[in-house]
C-alpha cells in the first residue's frame, strides 16, 4: 500500500457500520491514515478486492501489517478508537482490512472515511494534523445488511475455460479463510487452490463442467470449520461475474 499522509479531512454522516458483537479485549497500538482523492479506500489493495475493498462498509476500510496473516487477515473487522479524550468518540471506528500496509509502529493504516470517524465532530482537523494517534482495537463479527451468502467472483486474471482465480467476498463473523478445495471429477476427490495472495484462489488445468468449492476456515476462537458451496459456479463461467455460494460460515 502507498500512503501519504494528506490534510484533507472527510466530513462523515450516518452510515449503517458493522455490529459490536465483541468479545475479546482491546489491544493497544496507533493508527494513521493514507491519502486518497475521494477518502475512500483503495481499489487496488493487496487483498485483492479491488473495487469491493474501495466502497465496502461505506469506505470505511484499514491497511494492516501484522494482522494481514499472508492473507488470511483479509475481510477481518475491527472496531478501532482512539484514545484522547479531548479529541476522539467514544465509540471509533469499524473497519474492513482490505489492504496491507506498514506505519510507524501502527496495526492500522485507515481510509479518511475511517480515520475521521475516530474524532468527535468538532476534533476531525485536528486529529488528521496528528496523523498517528494511540488507539486500542478488537475485533469484531462482521455482517453485510443485504448479503446474507459467501460471494464468488470470477478474478480478471482468470483464463477461460484453463485458468480461474477466485475473489471470496462477505464473509461473516469473525472468520479466516485459511482453504479453498476445488472438486476434481475427474480424480473423483477434492484438490486444494492455491492461495495467490489475499482472498484471491487460483487453480490452472481445470476439469470440464461445473465448478465445486469447498471453503475451510478458522474463527477467531481457534474453531476450524469447512462449508461446501450449495450453488455451483456453471460451466461457462465469466471473467469478472460473481456468484452467489448460497451458504454463509456462522
Amino acid at each position: 500500500m502507498g500512503f501519504t499522509l494528506g490534510k484533507k479531512v472527510c466530513l462523515l454522516g450516518l452510515v449503517l457500520l458493522l455490529p459490536a458483537l465483541c468479545t475479546s479485549q482491546f489491544i493497544q497500538s496507533r493508527a494513521t491514515y493514507y491519502g486518497s482523492p475521494d477518502c475512500y479506500g483503495t481499489p487496488t489493495g493487496a487483498c485483492g478486492f479491488g473495487e469491493y475493498g474501495r466502497t465496502v462498509n461505506d469506505g470505511m476500510v484499514s491497511g494492516v501489517s501484522r494482522l494481514y496473516k499472508s492473507g488470511s487477515g483479509c475481510g477481518a473487522c475491527y472496531q478501532v478508537r482512539c484514545k484522547n479524550e479531548q479529541h476522539c468518540s467514544d465509540e471509533g471506528t469499524y473497519v474492513v482490512v482490505t489492504d496491507y500496509g506498514e506505519g510507524d509502529n501502527t496495526d492500522f493504516i485507515l481510509s479518511p472515511r475511517a480515520y475521521g470517524k475516530l474524532a468527535r465532530p468538532e476534533a476531525q482537523k485536528d486529529l488528521f494534523a496528528f496523523g498517528v494517534v494511540d488507539v486500542e482495537y478488537r475485533r469484531v463479527s462482521c455482517k453485510y445488511p443485504g448479503y446474507n451468502n459467501i460471494m464468488i467472483k470470477v478474478h480478471e486474471h482468470s483464463k477461460y475455460p484453463d485458468y480461474l482465480a477466485i475473489v471470496i467476498f462477505y464473509v461473516a463473523g469473525q472468520n479466516d479463510i485459511v482453504g479453498v478445495d476445488l472438486w476434481r471429477k475427474d480424480y473423483q476427490e477434492w484438490w486444494p487452490m492455491r492461495r495467490a495472495y489475499g482472498v484471491v484462489w487460483d487453480m490452472a488445468n481445470l476439469p470440464g463442467g461445473p465448478i465445486k468449492l469447498r471453503i475451510h476456515s478458522t474463527s477467531s476462537a481457534g474453531v476450524a470449520y469447512s462449508v461446501q458451496s450449495a450453488n455451483e459456479i456453471p460451466n461457462d463461467w465469466k471473467v469478472g461475474a460473481t456468484y452467489d455460494s448460497n451458504v454463509q460460515i456462522n
